[in-house]
C-alpha cells in the first residue's frame, strides 16, 4: 500500500514537473516572439524614416555626441564664475517650479483624500455612488497634465496658474485611486465600534479610519510630489511658467551653458526631493509599524 502511494505521488510530481516545463517553454516562446516583433518594428520604423527624411539614422549615428559636446564646450567657455551666475539667474524659476508642484500636491492631497472616502466600497453602501466617484477619478487621471495645460494656457495665457490647475487635476485622480485602495484595506473594527455607540459616518471616518490610513496617505503624497516636480518642469514647454519655460527658451537659442545649468538644477532638485521624501516615507511607515 505504501509503495503504491509513493508511486502515485511520484507520478503526480512528474506530471506537475512536465506541466511546468511546458508552461515555461510556452512563456519563453511568447517572450522571444514579442522581442522579435519589437525588433522588427524598430528596424522597420528606422527604414521608413530613412526613406522619408533627407538624412538617415545610420548616417548620422557618428554625430550622436556632437550636440552634448557643444553644450559642455559652451559651459567650459563660460567658466566657474559664469556658471554660478547662471545658477543664481535661474534659481527663482526653480523655486517657482517647486512651488507649482507643492501647491498642486497639497490641493490634490485634500481633494483626493475627500474623494477617496466616497469611492471606497467598504465605507459607502451605495454602490452607484461609489461607481460614479470611481468614474470621476478615472476622468481626472485620463488627461495628461500637458494636455490640460495646453488648454488652460489658451484660456489664462502663459502663467503658472495653468500649470497648478493641470497638475492638481491629474494628481487628484491619481491620489484618490491610491487612497481608496488604502481605505479598502483598513480595519473596520474601530469604525464599527464608533457606529455602535451612535457615531455618524463622518465621525466613523474621522476617528476610526483616518488615523489608520493617514501615514499611507502622506507616503503616497510625498511620492507623488517627486512626479509633480518633473511634470511642472515639463509644462513650462507649453508656456505654463517655471524652469521649463526657461529651458525651452535657451534650447531654442542654443545657449549651451544655460541648458546644462538648468538640467543640472532640475536633476539636483529632483534627486534631493527624492531622498528627502524617501526618508520621510520610511519614518512614516516605520512609525506605523511600531504602533
Amino acid at each position: 500500500m505504501a509503495a503504491h502511494l509513493a508511486l502515485a505521488e511520484a507520478s503526480r510530481l512528474a506530471e506537475i514537473s512536465q506541466a511546468y516545463e511546458r508552461v515555461a517553454r510556452r512563456r519563453t516562446l511568447y517572450t522571444l516572439s514579442l522581442l522579435g516583433l519589437c525588433v522588427l518594428c524598430i528596424f522597420g520604423g528606422l527604414f521608413v524614416a530613412d526613406q522619408a527624411n533627407s538624412g538617415g539614422f545610420w548616417a548620422g549615428l557618428d554625430k550622436f555626441f556632437d550636440y552634448p559636446a557643444e553644450l559642455f564646450i559652451g559651459a567650459y567657455e563660460e567658466g566657474v564664475i559664469g556658471l554660478f551666475a547662471l545658477v543664481l539667474q535661474y534659481f527663482p524659476y526653480l523655486v517657482e517650479t517647486v512651488n507649482i508642484a507643492l501647491v498642486s500636491t497639497l490641493l490634490a492631497f485634500f481633494l483626493g483624500g475627500a474623494l477617496s472616502f466616497v469611492a471606497s466600497r467598504n465605507l459607502v453602501s451605495n454602490r452607484l455612488g461609489v461607481a460614479v466617484m470611481r468614474r470621476v477619478m478615472d476622468v481626472f487621471r485620463a488627461f495628461p497634465e500637458i494636455v490640460i495645460a495646453l488648454l488652460l494656457v489658451l484660456i489664462f495665457g502663459p502663467s503658472p496658474v495653468a500649470a497648478v490647475i493641470a497638475v492638481t487635476t491629474h494628481t487628484i485622480g491619481a491620489l484618490a485611486k491610491q487612497f481608496s485602495e488604502v481605505n479598502e484595506n483598513c480595519d473596520l473594527k474601530a469604525a464599527e465600534g464608533i457606529r455602535s455607540v451612535g457615531g455618524n459616518w463622518m465621525e466613523q471616518i474621522r476617528f476610526g479610519i483616518l488615523p489608520q490610513v493617514l501615514p499611507n496617505f502622506l507616503s503616497y503624497t510625498l511620492l507623488r510630489l517627486e512626479v509633480n516636480v518633473r511634470a511642472s518642469a515639463i509644462l513650462g514647454f507649453v508656456g505654463a511658467g517655471g524652469l521649463g519655460a526657461e529651458l525651452k527658451m535657451v534650447v531654442d537659442w542654443n545657449y549651451g551653458a544655460d541648458i546644462l545649468v538648468i538640467i543640472f538644477m532640475l536633476v539636483l532638485s529632483i534627486t534631493s526631493i527624492d531622498y528627502l521624501s524617501g526618508w520621510m516615507r520610511q519614518k512614516l511607515i516605520g512609525q506605523t509599524g511600531q504602533v
